[in-house]
């Protein structure tokens, strides 16, 4: 697995991580959760480590809590969050309640997200990073038309992690965000790498393309999740499922060559084709 360092460490993570919104919101029964069960025992067999949720997303923290205790993975885990609430102390019940639902005394990555009340939270999770309790900051947003803001934020404000949309379907990251993260040295979370299923979508019925296997790619995931590792500014790429089968082959996006940049223009011209 292809490894990439968090620029205000060193510290590598792996460049495939595994996002939650609505694959782990799920109920508590065996039958119902034994899938997951399985997608975070090849997920930690296949070298991942990152894992991105948020107490927005249902159950998905204490399934994801759940099910790596049952599995003996927690060490194992670089786990990530988000708060979402406006106030210091909502911000910082939420968090609690996420520390206990994900079975943790300590977060990696806490993100406030969509910016939310960003000046009140950045100052407490400021003080959580001082007392040991989260190990980075970051923050989110999911829509392009919040990157105004985004981008006075990172230009103004220390910040370890930025999480942003970025796909071969929504590039409007590409334009500020991503350039700026890597000046500022900022880590890249990137969700919606298959920009909510439309490229699989727009690629139905559609062959892979033989020159695909030049940087390693056996797959339509692989190729949507390669395109954006090859972005220098990209740390990891997390996306969601509640499939073993996708989970595995997500994965091998991690691994092998990269598309080179003339080729990373063959294949955004190939996604715009119709």
């Amino acid at each position: 697995m292809r490894l990439r360092p968090i620029p205000v460490s060193g510290e590598t993570i792996p460049t495939v991580g595994l996002g939650t919104w609505r694959t782990f919101d799920i109920g508590a029964s065996a039958t119902e959760r034994e899938p997951l069960r399985e997608v975070l025992r090849r997920f930690v067999e296949a070298e991942g480590r990152v894992i991105d949720s948020s107490p927005m997303y249902g159950a998905a923290e204490g399934v994801v809590g759940d099910l790596a205790a049952d599995l003996g993975i927690l060490d194992a885990l670089f786990v990530a969050t988000k708060v979402w609430t406006s106030g210091r102390a909502a911000g910082v019940a939420q968090m609690e309640r996420s520390l206990t639902r994900l079975r943790r005394r300590r977060l990696d990555l806490m993100q406030i997200h969509n910016l939310l009340d960003w000046r009140t939270h950045l100052r407490t999770l400021r003080d959580w990073k001082e007392a040991g309790r989260i190990r980075y900051l970051g923050v989110t947003h999911y829509a392009s038309s919040g990157y105004d803001e985004l981008e006075r934020v990172l230009r103004s404000e220390p910040i370890d992690f930025v999480q942003v949309n970025y796909s071969l379907g929504e590039r409007e990251a590409e334009q500020r965000i991503l350039p700026l993260a890597r000046d500022r040295g900022v880590a890249v979370l990137v969700n919606r790498p298959f920009s909510a299923g439309d490229l699989f979508r727009r690629m139905r019925g559609r062959p892979l393309p033989p020159w695909a296997a030049e940087f390693d790619c056996e797959s339509w995931a692989q190729f949507f999740l390669k395109w954006i590792l090859a972005h220098p500014a990209v740390t990891c790429a997390i996306p969601a499922t509640s499939q073993p089968q996708h989970l595995v082959d997500n994965m091998k996006a991690g691994v092998g060559a990269l598309p080179d940049p003339a080729t990373r223009e063959r294949m955004g011209a190939l996604a715009e084709a119709r």
